[in-house]
């Protein structure tokens, strides 16, 4: 099957897999997984933080960070369509007895600053304590505006606010935006960065922050259930992902290019937008489940819901001919 639902289901490589087998490992709930730390201490200083924290997930290592960052009755302002609110279970508001202010995000992915601070609370018992502003980078496929980070920065610092970044797809805005991921970075106080996406590690993410936020992540880690033993196979699938599989990013970047351009030809198909290694496209809605059982029938899977938006997602698996292949499977459909 060509696989375009998401870049989490990417397979490892073979030479992927031979350095997993090769690792050194130890345990890691005590510090001694030395591919584990070597991960952690690699990530951290490629993009300027003291510390990092190997975790299960993009979710777990949110979570952990909002969990650092608040206390129960403060209140994090975050998209109303980014991951940490929508897509992450309520976990802040459920284990953490945070409060998300969720903001209505512009066309970029941006939160307006005018409406952040209609929505910061004054410092008064009736309200939750507006503690932390977390932005994603990329969302949708978007890469958000660096001068807009730096500038919500700026008012996040006059208020006292922390910033957390769900940099899920940091290095896709990297390749994408040309700034270096350390400059994408650099305005947080803590970054999510996940190996298990356009990376292909098999699972995984990256916490970064100070040593005072990280080890408080590192103790909410284990409160989660999130401390793993012998984890520097995983660490391992990492370290070889960040070797071998950034720079391959804009080929990924490339092809989803490619496969706009294709189904923007394609009557019946309306391509809503294209960013980095996302496309999206329209159908009509009575024709979303015949399209679905269409695609399976030639061997494509996609995200398709009720929603007539339709997302399509390049990856490493993804070669030119898969994508020659999902043209003609789209054509055959219309």
């Amino acid at each position: 099957m060509i696989d375009l639902r998401s870049d989490t289901v990417t397979q490892p490589t073979a030479a992927m897999r031979a350095a997993m087998a090769a690792a050194a490992v130890g345990d890691d709930v005590y510090g001694e997984d030395p591919t584990v730390n070597a991960l952690q201490q690699r990530l951290a200083a490629e993009l300027g933080f003291e510390a990092g924290l190997f975790v299960s997930s993009g979710t777990q290592g949110n979570l952990c960070a909002l969990l650092a960052h608040c206390q129960r009755g403060d209140e994090y302002l975050v998209g109303m369509d980014a991951h940490t609110y929508k897509f992450e279970a309520g976990g802040a508001a459920v284990l953490g007895s945070i409060q998300p202010q969720p903001i209505v995000q512009d066309d970029d992915g941006s939160l307006p600053l005018d409406a952040l601070e209609r929505a910061r609370k004054i410092d008064d018992m009736h309200f939750a304590r507006t503690r932390l502003l977390a932005l994603e980078n990329t969302w949708h496929g978007r890469v958000l505006p660096q001068d807009y980070v730096v500038a919500a920065s700026r008012w996040a610092r006059a208020h006292g606010l922390g910033m957390h970044l769900d940099g899920a797809r940091l290095f896709n805005a990297a390749v994408a935006s040309g700034c270096s991921a350390r400059e994408l970075a650099a305005p947080f106080d803590t970054v999510s960065v996940c190996l298990s996406k356009g990376l292909g590690a098999p699972a995984g993410s990256v916490l970064l922050g100070s040593r005072v936020l990280i080890d408080a992540a590192r103790r909410w880690r284990k409160m989660l259930g999130g401390g793993m033993r012998q984890a520097g196979v995983l660490a391992a699938a990492g370290l070889h992902a960040l070797d071998h599989h950034r720079a391959r990013l804009v080929q990924d970047h490339a092809r989803a290019a490619q496969l706009a351009a294709g189904l923007a030809d394609i009557d019946g198909i309306r391509v809503t937008a294209h960013h980095t290694n996302m496309v999206f496209i329209e159908v009509a809605r009575e024709r979303l489940q015949t399209l679905a059982a269409h695609l399976h029938a030639h061997g494509v899977r996609a995200s398709i819901g009720y929603l007539p938006t339709v997302r399509l997602v390049t990856h490493l698996d993804i070669d030119d001919a898969a994508i020659a292949h999902t043209l003609a499977a789209f054509r055959a459909f219309a």
